[in-house]
């Protein structure tokens, strides 16, 4: 079958400037050159897409997937190296991408579709299918600057998938929203793959990629490491990748210059350990213990010290969360290096990728750090039921009286 995306040795740098010269006797003294770094996105990637095939692009913050989405996009420009795609393209690639604040949804719903080549007629006849997708009839001729996040989703992705897309390029945006528009927008990508439409989906999260992509590939620090079955994929992303995600320093620059709290920075984590039941084992049964070791380090005595855990769904969902001041676990004062465990004695889980959050905060709130899911952990359960949990259900049978 012929390619719809053809990626060929597509390399992207970005020039990360550290100084900037304002004056003109700066620029004189150094002869207008303002010095840089160079930051490699993209390294020589080669990627053919078939038409009617669904690729998931698997990825750490910072590997690169969503680069590539914009270089296919057109959004970005390639470095080196070249893109072609067949038919027309629809990016869903961030909140709001597109959006002119100031219009009203009306008005971003007939600017986006006309710049996508969609005539006013044919806008005109998929309009309502539009907004009742986005279910913003209230809202529709309010500017979209006083839409909330999960409205600027739905009105983006409505969108999208009613332009007649025959490449759809989605970026995160099945794992945000509330549960019923996730819902939504997974029957309509099913109802695209149907049709023959060729869509690329990059995401976190493997469990979707598992569940509704025909091929993966695998980005890591702007190389592509592996190309393939989704299920290869996702092991080579679970234990090559997602082990090198091993420290503070790869928490987001934003995260790292977070002000939102005073104390942002007394109490670090130095690394979070997943250990599974056995020595090279990289899943849990719900029958079996799972731990989760918080390494924490401050430069000064600290006495107020809460360590609290968020385990999430593979589609974002909010499963579990506990901290030690709940679990009545008095962390006393630290100073210098300490290990907080938390001792799953069963983990009651479907088959899954689960995201794990850590944070160290005070009884009252202020953080010193947080990683927000930094780790992850595959359950293996077996069988074929639904849900998240795993819950010891015996059924029995016999003749009554």
């Amino acid at each position: 079958m012929a390619a719809a995306v053809e990626i060929e040795s597509v390399s992207k740098t970005f020039k990360i400037y550290r100084e900037k010269y304002t004056s003109v006797k700066e620029r004189a003294i150094h002869f207008g050159r303002v010095p840089h770094e160079e930051f490699h996105a993209l390294r020589d990637v080669s990627l053919d897409i078939e038409a009617g095939q669904t690729m998931g692009l698997l990825g750490h913050n910072g590997s690169g997937k969503s680069t590539l989405l914009k270089c296919v996009a057109g959004i970005l420009q390639p470095t080196a190296g070249s893109v072609r795609t067949v038919g027309r393209l629809a990016a869903l690639l961030e909140l709001g991408a597109g959006f002119q604040p100031d219009l009203t949804g009306r008005e971003n719903v007939y600017l986006n579709a006309s710049i996508l080549g969609l005539k006013r007629t044919d806008i005109n006849k998929v309009f309502d299918e539009i907004v009742a997708f986005a279910e913003l009839e209230r809202f529709i001729d309010t500017p979209v600057k006083h839409y909330s996040s999960g409205m600027y989703i739905r009105l983006g992705f409505a969108t999208a998938v009613h332009v007649d897309p025959d490449i759809l390029l989605v970026d995160e945006v099945l794992s945000v929203g509330d549960e019923a528009f996730q819902r939504k927008c997974l029957d309509k990508v099913r109802t695209f793959q149907e049709e023959g439409r060729t869509i690329i989906v990059v995401t976190h999260a493997a469990e979707l990629v598992r569940q509704m992509c025909h091929r993966a590939a695998a980005l890591d620090h702007g190389d592509l490491v592996i190309v393939g079955d989704p299920n290869d994929v996702i092991r080579e992303f679970r234990e090559r990748l997602m082990s090198g995600v091993t420290s503070a320093a790869d928490v987001s620059p934003e995260l790292a210059r977070s002000e939102l709290s005073p104390l942002w920075g007394k109490v670090r984590i130095e690394e979070i350990e997943v250990r599974y039941p056995e020595e090279g084992r990289h899943n849990v049964r719900p029958d079996e213990e799972l731990i989760f070791d918080v390494h924490l380090e401050s430069h000064e005595a600290v006495s107020d010290v809460v360590i609290g855990i968020v385990i999430y769904g593979p589609m974002g969902e909010l499963i579990f969360g506990t901290n030690s001041e709940l679990k009545g676990a008095d962390l006393g004062t630290i100073n210098g290096k300490r290990r907080v465990r938390f001792n799953m004695g069963h983990v009651p889980l479907l088959d899954g990728t689960y995201g794990l959050t850590v944070g160290a905060h005070t009884s009252h709130g202020l953080v010193y750090d947080h990683w927000e899911q930094k780790r992850r952990f595959e359950v293996q359960a077996g069988g074929k039921d639904h849900g998240f949990m795993a819950l010891p259900v015996r059924i029995t049978q016999d003749d009554p009286e």
